[in-house]
């Protein structure tokens, strides 16, 4: 496949040359060559490596975590095993996170309960009063 230009890369991979741009900065996209007046080409398959990048940012990777698994991907020694791991340590932060917004919205449903909400004035609004409220004492 011949090389792309980066509009034609962004297009392809439904991001703006903005994001295509971000991910060279963090080397996760390389041009495969510049033309002569600096305009970037890349190869046929940044389309599969942006894909790739797209998609693992919406399962909650970081860029730092997709430049690893990228690496692995290409490394002629690594194993399905090793993408997996990275698989599970995200399953086991998500689950951490969940359990974190549990938390918080269950802190929420307890001081909205006690608010009388309505036209009750703001100086009966115990989520104020919770929010002003000094833990220390």
């Amino acid at each position: 496949m011949s090389s792309i230009a980066i509009g034609q890369l962004a297009k392809a991979g439904n991001v703006n040359i903005d994001t295509v741009r971000y991910y060279e900065r963090k080397n996760l996209l390389m041009p495969e060559a510049r033309t002569p007046s600096g305009y970037r080409r890349y190869s046929g398959d940044s389309i599969r490596r942006l894909r790739f990048i797209r998609k693992a940012q919406g399962l909650g990777f970081s860029l730092k975590e997709i430049g690893n698994m990228l690496d692995m991907s290409s490394a002629h020694d690594a194993e399905c095993g090793n993408i997996k791991q990275y698989a599970e340590k995200k399953i086991d932060d998500i689950q951490v996170r969940i359990s974190d917004l549990q938390r918080i919205r269950d802190g929420l449903r307890q001081i909205a309960a006690s608010c009388p909400g309505g036209d009750s004035p703001l100086e009966n609004c115990t989520i104020l009063e919770h929010f002003y409220k000094n833990e220390a004492q």
